[in-house]
């Protein structure tokens, strides 16, 4: 019956039992209450951690020729469509490169842009026999450029010390590679800063 002194002793066990972290005088405080919320300590159950998917060191890259254009696709007229899209790129970066466009904000979009399919020219080199290359950009490394020929001749021509030209709708800029040696993936996020004279 409600009341009795086995009852009590059983809601008090249970109370004991329900609250562990509660003392005595806390449990009796909470029977003068007609409510009693019972507190429930669940445990925390760890995530495992996921393990995130290794790729290939850059000696494995080289062992496997990942990077390496085939002597068969090494033709100009096969990344011609790629200068086309490129150019597309440019003109949808640049808003339509429109005559009364700042030259100065145009070439800061340039810095940051992709060149992988731009049609570059060496204006001015310490070497002699770099100047007057021209080609499509197949691929842009940290201090090279990767440039296929009109003759179907893949170049690769060191930044460092030499000065290249790119031309789109009229608009020419020059790149300085001594101070342009940095990934595509980097430069995306570098701030230039413009120089009255730069040496080569």
């Amino acid at each position: 019956p409600q009341g009795s002194e086995e009852a009590k002793a059983f809601v008090n066990a249970f109370l004991k039992r329900s609250m562990p972290k509660k003392k005595d005088e806390a449990i009796q405080e909470i029977l003068t209450r007609k409510a009693v919320v019972l507190e429930h300590y669940s445990q925390k159950k760890k995530k495992p951690k996921r393990k995130k998917p290794k790729g290939f060191t850059a000696k494995q890259r080289r062992e496997l020729r990942l990077f390496e254009i085939e002597p068969e696709q090494q033709k100009y007229s096969i990344f011609l469509p790629l200068h086309e899209l490129w150019k597309q790129y440019i003109r949808d970066l640049c808003h339509g490169l429109k005559p009364d466009a700042q030259p100065h904000i145009l070439q800061a979009k340039l810095l940051k842009a992709d060149l992988h399919g731009a049609i570059v020219t060496v204006t001015k080199s310490k070497c002699p026999s770099y100047v007057g290359i021209t080609g499509i950009i197949l691929q842009e490394f940290k201090h090279v450029f990767k440039i296929i020929t009109k003759e179907d001749k893949l170049k690769v021509v060191p930044k460092f010390n030499n000065v290249f030209s790119l031309e789109i709708d009229g608009f020419i800029s020059y790149i300085y590679g001594s101070r342009f040696q940095l990934r595509a993936s980097e430069r995306s996020a570098k701030k230039f800063k413009l120089k009255g004279t730069i040496d080569l």
